[in-house]
């Protein structure tokens, strides 16, 4: 058959035929009395293969490094079996981008304005898999610029930021709960940790204390308020008790 023959009865087209025969995945094997070049049965069943693993997503390197080994039922099992793993990752990939598409698309409304900076924010929080990236819409520039001074803009600081101030934030609400004071020895064991986080957070500038209960206030969401609130409770005696044991209160000297 002519390439043009094949194309027609394969539904394909002939530019696509010489394509494959340019990339050496499909030569015709035969030749005509004049020289010209036809496409055999042969040819055909491998076009076939060619066409269906191409629906199947294979890419054209793939198709061509595998005409050759696919001899068997389970050559073509096994090699079905690694394309679908490969579509099973993608498919996975997509979704998780799809999410975050509808979630920034709700926080750019949320925003009120256009700030791309801002959006990067969200992407990175996002893909960092933070809960509470929402929280980043409330924040104005200086505060992220502090953040990301501090903690990094990539993945690995917002992980870590996020990560570390719910952690306290959870363990301050649920130590009481389980009958724990803030002047027990578990309870200065926590707030010791939680001093050193807000230490490390303000690199020592005990200046950056007034910013850094601003930036609690900042987020206007109910639920995120009720928690400061009910860590606060367990917080802010223990930091006292601590600061009475050290023979120094940061607060007051700042305020001073």
């Amino acid at each position: 058959m002519t390439v043009g023959e094949v194309a027609k009865k394969m539904d394909t087209t002939v530019r696509t035929l010489q394509y494959y025969d340019k990339e050496g995945i499909l030569k015709p094997s035969a030749e005509s009395e004049g020289g010209r070049r036809l496409y055999t049965d042969r040819d055909i069943i491998k076009l076939h293969q060619i066409l269906a693993m191409k629906y199947l997503g294979f890419s054209l390197d793939d198709i061509k490094g595998r005409l050759t080994s696919l001899e068997t039922p389970e050559d073509v099992a096994h090699a079905l079996s690694e394309q679908a793993e490969g579509i099973r990752k993608q498919i996975a990939s997509l979704s998780e981008v799809l999410e975050h598409i509808e979630k920034l698309q709700a926080e750019t409304l949320q925003i009120k304005r256009v700030d791309f900076k801002k959006y990067a924010d969200i992407i990175v929080n996002l893909q960092a898999k933070n809960e509470r990236y929402h929280y980043i819409k409330y924040f104005d520039e200086k505060t992220m610029d502090f953040i990301q001074s501090r903690f990094g803009s990539d993945r690995e600081g917002a992980i870590r930021l996020s990560r570390t101030m719910n952690r306290l934030f959870d363990e301050a609400i649920s130590l009481p709960q389980k009958g724990v004071s803030p002047e027990s020895e578990a309870g200065q064991a926590f707030v010791e940790e939680f001093w050193a986080f807000i230490v490390e957070f303000t690199n020592g500038d005990m200046s950056k204390l007034p910013f850094l209960m601003e930036m609690g206030e900042m987020v206007k969401e109910e639920s995120f308020q009720k928690k400061i609130a009910l860590a606060k409770q367990f917080i802010e005696p223990a930091l006292g008790a601590y600061f009475t044991k050290l023979g120094h209160d940061p607060f007051e000297e700042e305020s001073k």
